[in-house]
């Protein structure tokens, strides 16, 4: 097994535990529509955790309500939405453990985020909390978590087997299976990783001994 030399983290649910923060901040905006179609939209949220939320909007807009959206209404729901969630994310709290790993690690690993957040957004998040200087990069969309990983291979000289991802949701599972990255996931009430993944509660975990980093 190649030794590792870059980790990767999703952030909702992984750094911070903010994914209730975004889940709210749906809702709240698909109330209009009827509770119906609000449950909907945080069923398929909560159950697509991973993907940005401009392609969710797309699709809520499309599936539920039979509408397409433009591009600048697209554009104006996403502001409108960072406006409800973005204080709300810089003052939720860690995942327990996460802060004092990634502060640890940093002297050993290259570490990257990986997030369908915003990329402009999550480094503001990340500065304001004062973590930025602990990643060597920040990615976010309109990348795909798939993009991120190839691009973090092509610009740091590295290959897929000497890294591992930590993350909470589907999409990061199967972003890391496709590009053969290590996966470990970081559990959820919302996600049922397949059975033999490797999972921990959260960075307190003493599962975290059994991986080999």
């Amino acid at each position: 097994m190649n030794k590792i030399k870059a980790i990767i983290y999703d952030f909702d649910g992984v750094i911070c535990d903010s994914v209730n923060v975004k889940t709210e901040a749906f809702g709240e905006m698909y109330a209009q529509y009827g509770k119906e179609i609000q449950k909907k939209v945080i069923d398929y949220h909560l159950s697509h955790g991973g993907i940005s939320r401009f392609e969710k909007f797309k699709y809520y807009h499309k599936t539920f309500l039979g509408k397409e959206l433009d591009d600048k209404q697209v554009k104006d729901m996403g502001g409108y939405f960072s406006s409800l969630v973005l204080q709300k994310v810089i003052d939720s709290p860690f995942i327990p453990g996460a802060d004092l790993f990634v502060s640890r690690m940093v002297n050993n690993y290259m570490q990257f985020i990986c997030t369908g957040t915003p990329e402009k957004e999550i480094k503001k998040i990340l500065d304001k909390r004062k973590l930025t200087d602990y990643f060597t990069n920040i990615y976010g969309s309109p990348q795909t978590k798939k993009e991120i990983i190839q691009k973090i291979v092509v610009d740091y000289s590295i290959t897929t087997n000497e890294m591992i991802f930590f993350g909470d949701t589907l999409t990061d599972y199967d972003a890391a299976l496709h590009e053969n990255v290590r996966f470990v996931g970081v559990r959820s009430f919302h996600t049922s990783f397949p059975l033999g993944t490797n999972v921990i509660n959260d960075f307190k975990d003493t599962q975290l001994q059994m991986i080999d980093l």
